[in-house]
């Protein structure tokens, strides 16, 4: 499990307030950041609450150099590298509110701390809304899965589910049957589904149960099977789910920053959103949710707040 870093000796002293840039948000992408502003010399405070969305996740994926590695690992020894340099700070806690003034921004914490910033950089991710299906939870991110290339592998060539329907369960349908030739479609209620696309599924195989699902049977959350509300069950290693989210913080919003139609923070390929001095980076302004998009997504987020800072000043 994800552990906030508290023993870190140089969490910030309560009379340092003012920082060229503030980092709500210490994973991947925050982190990333923060190395690439710590290794231009810039005075940085990284701010975190400590709950990332793949806390529950045994083991991370598709990152080179860190493959099979679990997530809580990978964050802490980014950390320990990133407080090597000696202009980065770290603070354990959560920014409640911000706002933009003349030279930068202000951010009040949600221990009374009020702190000022010339940039401001939000890795503050998603959260994920999960139904209140019995066992749901405790599978997800273990056996209950969102996407193939982090955690497909592992799967391969096992019965495995997609809880979708209509458009999203063909998405899945075509992507994980390179993974598995043993996949079965749950749509937890009336299929929404063409001909044209029942068809499809039928040509490879692929089961369609419109059942409405009770709950996920598990053991420490490795599937074992749906259970339905007629009590039958299908045994499953494995299933495929794309969640519902929401912002997991609102401060860019609320400031000013736009969302997209997929409820992602607008940005540009140089992380910034249209508040001049706000970049934002990681999973809360990307469909590609995985560490390494992240941490590149972050390097970019840092690298521009450099060099808008060097720009204002030079």
């Amino acid at each position: 499990m994800f552990t906030p870093a508290l023993a870190y000796s140089k969490e910030i002293m309560i009379n340092e307030t003012n920082f060229d840039v503030i980092i709500v948000g210490g994973s991947y992408a925050g982190l990333s950041a923060a190395m690439a502003l710590g290794r231009a010399l810039r005075h940085v405070l990284i701010v975190d609450g400590g709950l990332p969305c793949n806390r529950q996740t045994p083991h991370s994926h598709n990152f080179i150099t860190h493959d099979g590695e679990a997530p809580h690992i990978i964050r802490d020894k980014a950390l320990s590298q990133v407080l090597q340099y000696k202009t980065v700070s770290f603070m354990n806690g959560l920014a409640i509110s911000a706002r933009k003034t003349e030279n930068g921004f202000w951010v009040q914490m949600d221990k009374g701390t009020e702190l000022s910033c010339s940039k401001l950089i939000f890795a503050s991710g998603i959260k994920d809304i999960l139904p209140e299906i019995e066992g749901f939870a405790e599978c997800w991110g273990i056996s209950l899965i969102h996407c193939p290339y982090c955690h497909g592998y592992e799967y391969r060539h096992q019965k495995t589910g997609i809880l979708a329907n209509a458009d999203a369960a063909m998405h899945y349908a075509r992507l994980i049957n390179n993974w598995s030739k043993d996949l079965h479609l749950f749509t937890n209620g009336k299929a929404e589904l063409s001909d044209e696309q029942k068809a499809k599924l039928a040509e490879r195989n692929i089961s369609v149960t419109e059942k409405e699902i009770a709950r996920l049977k598990h053991e420490k959350g490795q599937l074992k099977a749906i259970v339905f509300t007629d009590h039958s069950e299908q045994e499953l290693s494995a299933a495929y789910y794309r969640p519902a989210y929401e912002q997991h913080s609102r401060i860019p919003q609320e400031i000013g920053c736009e969302l997209t139609e997929q409820g992602l923070i607008r940005t540009d390929f140089m992380q910034k959103t249209i508040i001049p001095g706000l970049f934002v980076c990681g999973d809360n302004s990307s469909m590609m949710r995985s560490v390494a998009s992240a941490v590149a997504a972050g390097n970019v987020a840092g690298a521009m707040a450099n060099h808008e800072l060097t720009e204002e000043t030079f």
